[in-house]
């Protein structure tokens, strides 16, 4: 997606270009193919869902065609995990490669272990809290509670007069893999009827796929998952410039 003109232009394909993908089931196949996904054009040349899809029919509100309709069914799905994972952007992983990303982004810390050792910021914690709790033996409970993000930030202590910045805290908690989007809804108003944009609902990831899977790779060093990821990326797109993919990756730990 870019901009010219002063209007934004998707670089999509045609509609009977036999390479589209043609509904989010196919999406989610070809993710899982190769491990993980950018929602949009970005560095890396081809590496998006947008430069997959028809360019049409994006924000068509049909659901049955939209991507941006496809995502909100994919992250309910949890068949991969959807967040704002590559440069603070939307994509996908697959639950194959999410322990990489898991690894490497936290660098081999949970959540409350990096709170204690000064890595995280208060803020970070006041929204984590909403979701971690102990239970009798003092180990960590990872809370599955839908929440809509608006919400969210009312809980934490966000808003107007109090903390800020809510969604920059938000997104660093995803590029660092301790939430997912696993949802969207839309608010309701007093005659409990549906008005504007869907909000998106976010838990973390053992929530949803439990401790043991999410944080598999912690026994490697986080390098070594990086490492992983950066050469998955060029073996999909040896012509790519190793520079722009560490920009869209991040850098190594």
């Amino acid at each position: 997606m870019s901009v010219e003109n002063g209007e934004w232009i998707m670089r999509g394909l045609d509609w009977d270009n036999p390479y589209r993908i043609r509904t989010h089931k196919e999406l989610v196949n070809w993710i899982n193919e190769i491990g993980f996904l950018p929602l949009f054009g970005n560095e890396v040349e081809g590496f998006s869902v947008e430069e997959h899809t028809a360019a049409d029919y994006w924000w068509s509100g049909n659901r049955r065609e939209d991507p941006w309709e496809w995502r909100e069914i994919i992250a309910a799905g949890r068949q991969v995990a959807y967040g704002k994972f590559f440069a603070n952007r939307a994509g996908f992983i697959s639950l194959e490669w999410l322990p990489y990303f898991v690894n490497c982004r936290r660098n081999g810390y949970d959540f409350d272990a990096r709170y204690q050792d000064g890595l995280a910021s208060r803020r970070e914690k006041k929204i984590m809290d909403f979701f971690l709790s102990e239970d009798e033996d003092g180990d960590t409970v990872f809370k599955d509670e839908r929440i809509l993000s608006t919400e969210l930030k009312k809980a934490a202590g966000f808003g107007k007069g109090k903390e800020k910045n809510f969604p920059g805290i938000i997104t660093g908690l995803q590029m660092q893999t301790y939430l997912v989007i696993t949802d969207f809804e839309r608010r309701k108003n007093k005659r409990g009827e549906e008005y504007g944009m869907a909000v998106s609902i976010l838990l973390p990831p053992e929530a949803l796929w439990g401790y043991d899977m999410v944080t598999s790779a912690y026994s490697e060093k986080p390098k070594d998952s990086w490492q992983k990821i950066f050469l998955q990326v060029k073996k999909l797109y040896p012509q790519a410039d190793e520079t722009d993919i560490i920009r869209l990756i991040g850098k190594a730990p």
